[in-house]
C-alpha cells in the first residue's frame, strides 16, 4: 500500500477521533460524584416474559422446565444452603437463590421483592433458580 493511499485512509480516522474529544461543557452545568450514578435504578424496568404467579408455575405441569419466571412477593423462611421458601399471595414455592445472584439486596421476611429466573422441574419436585434479585419500592 502506497503512503498516499495509507495518508488518505488515515484523515477520516484522526477526525473522528478527535471530534469526540473536542465537546464543551457548558460552564453552568456541574459535575455529578461518581457515586451518585451508582445510586440509580439500573437496567430494565417494564414487561417481562414468562409466568407471573407461584400458583402459575405450580399449574405449569412437567414440561415447564426452564421456562423463565417473574415473582414479586416475600422470602419467608430460610430451608438451609441457598434454598428459601417464597410465597406471592397465590402460593409459596422453593426457590434457589446462589450466593453471587443477591447483588447486595438486604432481604427480611417484610421485604417485598422480585426474584427472576426460570423453572427447575424434577420429577416430583419443582423450584424456581433465581437469575436475579430486586427490592421493590
Amino acid at each position: 500500500m502506497s503512503n498516499k493511499r495509507f495518508a488518505m485512509l488515515l484523515v477520516p480516522a484522526v477526525l473522528l477521533s478527535t471530534s469526540v474529544f473536542a465537546t464543551t461543557t457548558p460552564a453552568s452545568s456541574t459535575v455529578q460524584p461518581i457515586n451518585a450514578v451508582a445510586t440509580q435504578q439500573q437496567g430494565f424496568s417494564g414487561p417481562s416474559v414468562g409466568l407471573k404467579t407461584v400458583k402459575a408455575v405450580l399449574d405449569a405441569g412437567m414440561f415447564s422446565d426452564d421456562t423463565p419466571v417473574t415473582l414479586t412477593g416475600h422470602i419467608t423462611n430460610s430451608l438451609g444452603d441457598e434454598h428459601y421458601q417464597f410465597t406471592d399471595g397465590t402460593g409459596s414455592i422453593t426457590i434457589d437463590i446462589d450466593h453471587d445472584k443477591w447483588f447486595g439486596a438486604q432481604v427480611t421476611p417484610q421485604t417485598k421483592i422480585t426474584i427472576q429466573g426460570e423453572i427447575d422441574q424434577e420429577f416430583n419436585h419443582t423450584a424456581i433458580d433465581v437469575n436475579h434479585v430486586r427490592v421493590v419500592g
